[in-house]
């Protein structure tokens, strides 16, 4: 019990202690948890201010495409919360009720940076090209992650570093191709924001003040979203090597 609480971060070893743990586990999945409610809460908020425009998420999505000849990608109702998203494998633009349906500044906003997507996919942007690429392997990485590191803590405890460590190795490699991804996603996303804030200022999609301000508000959250969640994979990958470096010295 003992080497599984120096593991957890509750013992005394050089890597052990409340610190390690803290830092980069417990604070980076806080940070997830905070942005992840921010952009609940400035959706909801900005959901309350109606758009002058009078177009809906879905309508302003069609228009963006229209306007930049894209005209082989559909725009469809999904289900769930900010479920929003492009699939470029069907070329089709899948918008949550509240954003497909919604004709307030956060679904507009929403629903271009969602239509941002399907212009760098019609551009050939190269980092949606590689995004797109390594999604097999962040999801195989996600599995082995979930598997290999689970084993790794038991048998660290309860054989040793011997069988420990290299299941923990398994598992940072795991760690490692979905933080590619998430490395990879962060250029993605922020130039998809960027499009769609240019767009929606400069052909007066919402006006100026308090509705192209709100909508920055809405899509900086949600960016925020992206970082997080590399800060907390990075985060557990220096956890774990930390634990793996302790049971190479001690193996």
């Amino acid at each position: 019990m003992h080497t599984l609480a120096y593991m957890m971060g509750f013992g005394w070893g050089p890597y052990g202690g409340w610190a390690p743990w803290l830092l980069l586990v417990l604070f980076p999945a806080l940070l997830g948890i905070w942005a992840a409610w921010r952009v609940k809460s400035v959706f909801g908020w900005a959901s309350k201010i109606a758009a002058s425009c009078g177009m809906s998420g879905a309508e302003v999505a069609t228009e963006i495409m229209r306007a930049h000849n894209i005209t082989d990608v559909s725009v469809e109702e999904s289900h769930g919360f900010l479920s929003d998203h492009y699939d470029p494998k069907a070329k089709v633009l899948r918008l949550s009720p509240d954003v497909f349906n919604g004709r307030s500044v956060a679904s507009i906003g929403v629903a271009a940076h969602e239509a941002g997507h399907a212009l760098q996919h019609a551009e050939n942007y190269g980092p949606l090209t590689l995004r797109s690429a390594v999604v097999p392997m962040a999801q195989a990485g996600g599995v082995a992650a979930n598997i290999a590191l689970m084993i790794g803590m038991f048998a660290f405890a309860l054989i040793g570093p011997k069988l420990g460590v290299p299941m923990l190795i398994i598992g940072v490699l795991g760690l490692s191709a979905i933080a590619v991804f998430q490395l990879i996603t962060l250029p993605v996303e922020f130039d998809a924001s960027n499009r769609a804030k240019k767009i929606l200022t400069t052909t007066g999609i919402l006006s100026a003040g308090e509705e192209t301000a709100a909508m920055h508000r809405v899509l900086n959250a949600a960016a925020m979203t992206y970082v997080a969640a590399l800060v907390s994979t990075l985060g557990t990958i220096l956890y774990y090597l930390l634990i793996i470096f302790s049971g190479s010295r001690r193996n």
